[in-house]
């Protein structure tokens, strides 16, 4: 112990001499934290709208502009002809088009029925879809007006209503804010603590002070401790900072308990920092170091839920999902902060993070070669 007690001393002096890392460590965070949720919106709003009117009366009007004033869409385009609105969706200046038929307004009053076409243009695949979804409920809700305005009272025959009532649990206002920026906190003190773990011992390889070091009697667990439990307190600061600017920025307090988001937190920090340690036990430079952390955390990132649901991922990528720290994490935070589950609720993820701990730690300690 007192051995570990002089190798934590030596190594929280090294990172305080380094202001970059403390610029990494506190200024990164903070900043990515603030920009990102207002970027990563998941509404699709402005979209390109191009209108083919053939039939150019008070109800074709009243259509657009109620499209329009949505908030959705935004009318860049309005044609007569369908050549002329392709060359709109070509040069990128349409994405929805919608083509009103001639006698749109007399086949609606008279024949009870009239048709409306909508084409997206699905090189986005998600603008498209919600696109096309934005607008086919803006024409019912406007087919719904229609129908309600020429139902004369007294009515002899009933028309059949389905009335929906809706109830968004936990999340009542859909505010994507309050969904994304637990997830984005998670990776990015992912980034800090694996990648400085990673890098801090590969940079002592290149410098050639790591042999003044295996020349002693250090064993390698205490070697690695003492690597590791600096970086692990760092990254609990960094998660104090993200979630102080998650309530000063954004208004989130989590339903449930700090605490549960911290004892989780120091667990999966071990592992994490278990992968950096991993990584720099086969890693000889500064450079391997960085392009594997960078490999792992596309992988992380990517497969952990913070923007696509892993129910929706293929089999083997839930797989892969289930073996990604980061996705229990990002499920834990976000199920603490918004729904307020507590300890007992977040224990299958404890274990399966627990176990990612000891085995990636201890693979770390069994490859690291302690050579003069």
């Amino acid at each position: 112990m007192r051995t570990l007690k002089f190798l934590l001393q030596k190594e929280f002096r090294q990172i305080f001499r380094d202001p970059g890392i403390l610029r990494i460590i506190i200024a990164m965070p903070i900043i990515q934290l603030i920009v990102l949720p207002f970027a990563a919106d998941y509404e699709v709003k402005n979209i390109n709208l191009s209108v083919i009117d053939h039939d150019h009366s008070s109800y074709s009007q009243r259509l657009v502009s109620k499209m329009t004033a949505s908030g959705y869409f935004r009318l860049t385009d309005y044609s007569n002809s369908y050549p002329q609105a392709l060359q709109a969706v070509e040069r990128d200046r349409a994405d929805i088009v919608v083509t009103i038929p001639a006698y749109f307004e007399r086949d609606l009053i008279k024949e009870n029925q009239a048709t409306i076409m909508l084409e997206a243009n699905a090189i986005n695949g998600v603008k498209a879809g919600l696109g096309t979804g934005y607008a086919g409920q803006i024409i019912n809700d406007f087919n719904r007006e229609v129908r309600e305005h020429w139902i004369v009272l007294p009515k002899f025959n009933e028309i059949p209503l389905i009335e929906i009532q809706t109830a968004h649990w936990y999340n009542p206002d859909i505010n994507y804010q309050l969904f994304i920026v637990p997830g984005i906190l998670v990776v990015l003190v992912t980034m800090v603590s694996s990648f400085l773990a990673a890098m801090n011992i590969v940079k002592e390889k290149e410098m050639g002070t790591i042999e003044q070091m295996n020349v002693t009697p250090v064993k390698k667990y205490e070697f690695l401790l003492g690597k590791l439990i600096p970086f692990w307190v760092l990254g609990l600061i960094s998660l104090a900072l993200g979630l102080t600017v998650a309530f000063v920025i954004f208004s989130i307090v989590p339903v449930g308990s700090y605490a549960t988001i911290f004892g989780f937190a120091m667990v999966y920090l071990l592992a994490v920092l278990g992968i950096g340690l991993l990584v720099s036990t086969f890693a000889d430079t500064q450079q391997q170091a960085t392009l594997i952390s960078f490999f792992f955390m596309m992988v992380f990132i990517l497969l952990s839920g913070l923007y696509t649901p892993v129910e929706s991922m293929p089999q083997w990528a839930q797989v892969i999902a289930w073996l990604n720290p980061v996705s229990h994490f990002v499920t834990v935070i976000r199920a603490v902060v918004i729904k307020g589950s507590g300890f007992v609720d977040i224990l299958p993820q404890l274990w399966t993070v627990l176990g990612f701990a000891v085995v990636l730690n201890g693979l770390a300690v069994w490859n690291y070669r302690k050579t003069a």
